[in-house]
C-alpha cells in the first residue's frame, strides 16, 4: 500500500492509517534529524514526533499525496530549523575533547569502542559545518535521497544542491582533518 493510499484512508477517516504511515517513516526521520541536529537522541526523538504531529493536523491540506516523503522532510527541516534558532548558539568542539588521533588498525574490544567514537566525531564534524551543506550532506549520505529529492524539499535547483555536497563533504574532511581521523579510519567506519 503506497502512501498516497494510506493518506487517502487517513482523510477519510479510517482509525490507524496514519499510524501505519507513521509508522513507515518514524525510522528514516528519526535518523534523519539525528544526523542533522548533532547526535542528540531525545532531542531527535521529539523533534521527529512534533514533525509527525504536523503532517497529521496539516494532512488536509497536502495537495500531492504522492509526493509525501517531500513535504514531510521540508516540515522536518523546518522544525530543525526552529529548534536551531531557540538555541541561538551553536555548540563548539574543541581539540581537547576531541583526544588523540584515530589508529583504524586496532581489533578486539576496542573496535567497537573506536566505531562509537568515530560515529561521535561525525556528529560533531557535521555540527562544524555550514547548516546548509550539512542538511544536503545528511540528506544524500544518509538519507540516500536523489539530487532531485533534496532539490524538491530545499526548492533549491539541482546544481545548488550538487555544490553544497561537494562542498559540505569537503569541508568535513577538512574538519576531521584537523582532529587528525584520517580517511582511512572514516572509510572503515562507514
Amino acid at each position: 500500500m503506497s502512501d498516497a493510499d494510506l493518506i487517502a484512508r487517513c482523510l477519510s477517516g479510517e482509525e490507524g492509517a496514519f499510524d501505519l504511515l507513521a509508522g513507515r517513516w518514524h525510522r528514516r526521520l528519526y535518523n534523519f534529524i539525528l544526523r542533522y541536529i548533532g547526535g542528540d537522541r531525545e532531542e531527535a526523538q521529539d523533534l521527529c514526533q512534533q514533525t509527525l504531529l504536523k503532517a497529521y493536523q496539516g494532512l488536509g491540506r497536502l495537495r500531492e499525496p504522492e509526493r509525501f516523503s517531500t513535504w514531510l522532510y521540508q516540515i522536518a527541516v523546518n522544525a530543525c530549523r526552529d529548534e536551531f534558532s531557540r538555541r541561538k548558539q551553536r555548540p563548539t568542539v574543541s581539540v581537547e575533547e576531541i583526544g588523540e588521533p584515530v589508529d583504524p588498525t586496532r581489533d578486539g574490544a576496542e573496535l567497537g569502542a573506536l566505531r562509537r567514537d568515530l560515529r561521535d566525531w561525525l556528529e560533531r564534524g557535521l555540527q562544524a559545518i555550514p547548516e546548509e551543506q550539512r542538511l544536503v550532506v545528511v540528506m544524500k549520505e544518509y538519507q540516500q535521497l536523489k539530487f532531485t529529492e533534496i532539490a524538491d524539499v530545499l526548492k533549491l535547483p539541482v546544481n545548488t544542491v550538487k555544490s553544497r555536497l561537494y562542498y559540505g563533504l569537503n569541508n568535513l574532511r577538512k574538519v576531521l582533518a584537523g582532529w587528525q581521523i584520517s580517511q582511512e579510519a572514516l572509510d572503515h567506519e562507514l
